[in-house]
């Protein structure tokens, strides 16, 4: 799915870009998306075959054509004229990503031991910042299971600066 994924969102993203509604179709596919996570059912429903697409698609219009942007609404009725709506999640998700590289910016993981102060995430976000090359949006995640060190998810990329990777480097010289 995550090529139909990223094909639908480029699309969508495309097409927002040209309209200069980028920010307000991210919006308006996060409020749907929340929407229909909190009623799984209502993914199931406009899913399903044994329900007419006539049924599913004017559903989808009563609930949304008066408060989203049309191509929106249009974007929510091809995925389930295509039988693609359980992939929404992975739409929105895209979608993000396309906006995040177009304003130049990326997520990152840092997990850590012990909190790291705002200092330190300074330090760190200035760091990935001169690595990547775009704005960073670091989130930070204790984990206990690490000795100690950070470990940071980047672009598909991992920075393992962990003190149980260096442990296991050390012990592969031992090895020989």
């Amino acid at each position: 799915m995550p090529t139909i994924s990223k094909e639908y969102s480029k699309a969508l993203f495309t097409l927002a870009a040209e309209n200069g509604q980028i920010e307000r179709f991210s919006e308006s596919l996060a409020v749907i998306y929340d929407l229909v996570s909190e009623a799984p059912e209502y993914i199931e429903f406009l899913s399903s075959p044994a329900i007419p697409l006539s049924e599913r698609l004017n559903a989808i219009e009563s609930a949304f054509a008066d408060n989203m942007p049309e191509y929106i609404v249009s974007f929510v009725k091809l995925l389930c004229e295509n039988g693609h709506m359980k992939a929404l999640g992975e739409c929105v998700e895209e979608y993000a990503e396309f906006v995040r590289e177009a304003h130049n910016r990326t997520n990152a993981r840092v997990y850590s031991v012990v909190p790291l102060d705002d200092k330190q995430k300074k330090a760190l976000e200035e760091k990935l910042e001169a690595l990547s090359g775009k704005k960073v949006d670091a989130v930070y995640i204790q984990d206990s299971s690490l000795l100690g060190g950070l470990k940071v998810e980047m672009d598909d990329m991992t920075f393992d600066g962990s003190v149980e990777k260096h442990l296991q480097k050390v012990k592969g010289v031992i090895k020989g």
